[in-house]
C-alpha cells in the first residue's frame, strides 16, 4: 500500500519525509546505508522528483541523512564528519535554503540578466536558485507555484505571466505572507513585495527627448499585452505631453499584437494604415524594441527614411544594438540590478517575515543614438 496520498492534508513531500524517517527509526535502513535514489522514490510513490527532492532536503537539514555528490543519499551515522556539502540544499551541509524563480521565458538579454542578478545575490547568502519557465501560460504558472510550495522552497520570486487578471495563487501567497517578490511589474491594488523599473519616468524622458527636438505629432506604439509596466510607460508618454501643454491625441496611440520580435502581418497592416492616415506624424515612441522593428519594417515599405522623415525611440536595450545598421535611441532597463534587488528584498522578507511590504523602483537609463533627429 502506498503510504503517501495526494488526498491527505500534509503536502506530499512531508508525507514522503515521514516515510523515510520511519524507515530509519525502525532500522529498515541502517547507518551509512544508501537509501533509494530520487528516481526510484519518485517511481515507487508516483510523485515528481521535485517532491522527492523537497523531502530529502528537509532530512538533510535535520541531520537524518547526508549526501555524497554523484553517489546518492545515505543514512546519517550520528557523526557529522562523514557528511559532504549538499549540491542541492546549499553551500553548507544542511543549509537547505532554496528559492524558486518563475519566469514566462528565457529568450533574450533582459530575462537572462534578471536571472543572473537573482542568482548572484542569492549565492552570496548561501541560497540556491530553482528556475522554472511558465511559457506565458497562467495554468503552468499556477501549477509551478503549487509545485514549489509542495517542494518546500524558502521563498519565491515570480515574473508574472502577462494577463488581464492576476494569478489567484500569487494573491493567496501574498495574503498568507509567504516570502514572495514580484519582479518587473506589480499587482495593482494588492499589497505585495515587488521590484520594477521606473517605467513611467523612462517613458517620460524618451518622449521629452522627442519634444525637445521639435516633434509635436508623436505616435505611441503599444502592445496589447496587459501589464502594469506597459501601462506605466503609456502614462509616462502622456505625462511628457502634458508637461509641454501638447494635447493627448488618442488617435496617435496604436496597439499592436504581442512583442515576440517577429514581424506580424497584422501589425504591418495596422501600422501601414496608421502612417498613411496620419502623414503629419514625425516621431514614434515604441513601448518595446520588438514593436520598433515592426515600425522600421513598415516605414521601409512606405519609403520613409529614418531619422530624416521619422524619428524613433524605443523602450529596452536589445542585442548588439550599437552595431545595428540604424542604432536605436532607447530607454535601457538595469535588468541585472532588477534581479539583485528582487533577491535582496526576498532574503530580507524571509529573515523578517513581519516587515512591511515594499515596492522598489529601479531607475532607467536614456541612451541617445542615431534614430532621432530634429524635425
Amino acid at each position: 500500500m502506498n503510504p503517501i496520498s495526494s488526498n491527505s492534508r500534509p503536502p506530499l513531500y512531508k508525507q514522503l519525509r515521514q516515510y523515510i524517517l520511519d524507515q530509519i527509526q525502525q532500522k529498515v535502513w541502517l547507518p551509512d546505508q544508501q537509501i533509494p535514489s530520487e528516481n526510484e522514490l519518485a517511481e515507487q510513490f508516483q510523485v515528481s522528483r521535485v517532491t522527492v527532492r523537497g523531502a530529502l532536503s528537509e532530512l538533510v537539514d535535520e541531520g537524518a541523512i547526508y549526501r555524497i555528490r554523484g553517489k546518492g543519499s545515505f543514512v546519517q551515522s550520528g557523526t557529522l564528519t562523514s557528511r559532504l556539502p549538499d549540491p542541492i540544499a546549499g553551500s553548507e551541509p544542511g543549509s537547505g535554503k532554496i528559492v524558486a524563480f518563475l519566469m514566462p521565458r528565457l529568450d533574450n538579454r533582459f530575462t537572462a540578466n534578471v536571472v543572473s542578478g537573482i542568482e548572484s545575490e542569492l549565492s552570496k547568502h548561501g541560497y540556491h536558485l530553482l528556475f522554472c519557465k511558465t511559457h506565458d501560460s497562467k495554468e503552468i504558472e499556477k501549477q509551478k507555484l503549487q509545485e514549489m510550495i509542495s517542494f518546500g522552497v524558502d521563498g519565491i520570486i515570480v515574473y508574472p505571466v502577462a494577463d488581464e487578471s492576476y494569478n489567484e495563487d500569487i494573491l493567496k501567497l501574498s495574503l498568507d505572507r509567504f516570502p514572495l517578490v514580484v519582479v518587473d511589474r506589480y499587482l495593482r491594488g494588492v499589497d505585495t513585495n515587488c521590484v520594477c523599473s521606473d517605467n513611467m519616468e523612462g517613458a517620460r524622458q524618451a518622449t521629452s527627448h522627442l519634444i525637445k527636438l521639435g516633434h509635436r505629432r508623436i505616435a505611441y506604439i503599444n502592445s496589447d499585452l496587459q501589464t502594469t509596466s506597459l501601462e506605466d510607460r503609456l502614462t509616462g508618454y502622456q505625462k511628457a505631453l502634458g508637461e509641454t501643454s501638447l494635447p493627448i491625441d488618442y488617435r496617435l496611440q496604436v496597439s499592436l499584437k504581442g512583442r515576440s520580435g517577429k514581424t506580424d502581418p497584422g501589425n504591418v497592416e495596422i501600422l501601414t494604415h496608421f502612417f498613411q492616415s496620419n502623414p503629419d506624424v514625425t516621431a514614434c515612441f515604441a513601448a518595446h524594441y520588438a514593436l520598433a522593428f515592426d515600425v522600421i519594417h513598415v516605414l521601409n515599405q512606405l519609403g520613409k527614411k529614418l531619422p530624416e522623415e521619422m524619428s524613433l525611440v524605443c523602450f529596452d536595450e536589445y542585442e548588439s544594438a550599437e552595431h545595428a545598421a540604424l542604432p536605436l535611441t532607447c530607454v535601457e532597463q538595469q535588468e541585472y540590478r532588477l534581479g539583485e534587488e528582487a533577491a535582496k528584498l526576498l532574503i530580507s522578507n524571509m529573515e523578517s517575515p513581519g516587515q512591511e511590504r515594499k515596492m522598489t523602483l529601479i531607475p532607467t537609463r536614456f541612451i541617445k543614438r542615431s534614430s532621432t533627429a530634429p524635425v
